[in-house]
């Protein structure tokens, strides 16, 4: 259940969220994520390569606030895959905030049950482009902003799927890439007093999983974890609230799994 109102945790923040918006009606990690990140006092990039995704995210953070959102938030159109536009997206961040916080990488795609027998080259390129190509090109343009700013957060969103392979062999090679990717990160920028961490989600509820969901499925899914009740989009987004925060002020190159416990317990058969 989503949580209540908080406490200015990001209080004079600045954040880009990618993925920001949500494929289907409903919340999803990106969309919760940037609410949540408002909520606590930051100031949002709200990315999407669908303009009007975007812009539905920065309609509820208006709708919070009673009115307009402009001061605090505003919607970009971005490729996360294309280096251009994610340099744009820093560039636009700085030009109406200032600086530079927070990077949370959310956008991912799904694919099958794919082997590396059935995977096409095409398939292959394109998940890894999706899933690890865009969180490079954020990070390369968003970290000299960040150590502009005295400092920062990264937050890469994962896959239990990584921890955990289910037969999504393409999709849980880029998760488990996302993972080692973090962690070099982490190394890497240790000296500019960024942080940089990732969360596993579990099988969470979203709109990117809602379309091949049945109630049944959901019931099944929800048991399956020891804590025995269904996660939701909050979940991940309240995960990455703590990363970006001054919380975690001494936590870097570290995997938060937030999944319920499932990756606790044998898989049902």
């Amino acid at each position: 259940m989503e949580r209540g109102q908080g406490k200015g945790r990001l209080e004079g923040m600045v954040a880009v969220v990618t993925g920001a918006g949500s494929s289907g009606p409903g919340i999803g990690n990106g969309r919760a994520t940037a609410v949540l990140f408002a909520r606590e006092g930051a100031k949002v990039a709200l990315v999407d390569n669908h303009l009007e995704r975007a812009g539905e995210t920065l309609d509820l953070i208006a709708k919070e606030r009673g009115g307009t959102a402009d001061d605090v938030a505003f919607a970009v159109e971005a490729d996360v895959t294309i280096d251009a536009d994610c340099k744009r997206v820093v560039e636009e961040t700085i030009s109406r905030f200032g600086r530079l916080d927070i990077l949370d990488n959310n956008v991912g795609i799904g694919m099958g049950n794919v082997s590396v027998v059935d995977v096409t080259e095409e398939m292959w390129d394109w998940v890894m482009t999706v899933n690890v190509k865009s969180m490079v090109l954020m990070s390369k343009h968003a970290i000299p902003a960040m150590r502009a700013s005295g400092g920062g957060a990264i937050i890469n969103i994962s896959s239990l799927s990584a921890l955990r392979p289910r037969g999504l062999t393409p999709y849980s090679t880029s998760k488990g890439a996302v993972i080692a990717l973090t962690k070099a990160m982490a190394v890497d920028h240790a000296k500019d007093n960024i942080r940089v961490n990732c969360i596993a989600p579990g099988p969470v509820y979203t709109p990117m999983v809602a379309r091949n969901m049945t109630p049944e499925l959901r019931e099944l899914r929800a048991k399956t974890a020891p804590l025995a009740f269904e996660g939701n989009a909050w979940d991940i987004a309240w995960a990455a609230v703590y990363f970006a925060s001054q919380e975690s002020r001494w936590v870097t190159g570290q995997v938060l799994t937030v999944d319920g416990g499932l990756s606790l317990v044998a898989p049902a058969r």
